[in-house]
């Protein structure tokens, strides 16, 4: 297994074991891949969740260019209950496992079909 295929099986891991859900692992797959090298970065490779700016970024950068939703509260309220599911106080919030949920949330599974 490669590098990638370690680091699918950990957001899987999280997922099962710290936010309840069963992975749809094709869809993780693809939303992995398609965070970039980002994965690989400690920093980037994480939410920082206090972090307005970061949330901001997440809004912005996944919710409406990549999944292209329109802005509202309702984006900032998304985010929130899926850092709420994976766990306040979870130092390691994965970019891949919020990317994830965020996708499952608004039902936009074919943007990565």
């Amino acid at each position: 297994m490669g590098k990638r295929d370690d680091l699918i099986a950990k957001y899987a891991d999280d997922l099962r074991n710290k936010c309840g859900m069963e992975p749809d692992m094709d869809l993780l797959t693809k939303v992995t891949i398609g965070c970039g090298p980002a994965i690989y970065d400690a920093d980037a490779s994480t939410v920082a969740a206090t972090q307005p700016g970061e949330l901001e970024t997440v809004k912005n950068n996944f919710l409406i260019k990549k999944l292209g939703l329109a802005d509202g509260p309702e984006l900032t309220d998304a985010i929130n209950s899926v850092i709420e599911t994976y766990g306040r106080s979870e130092r390691d919030k994965y970019r891949a496992v919020v990317y994830y949920m965020l996708t499952k949330h608004f039902g936009k599974e074919a943007v990565y079909g």
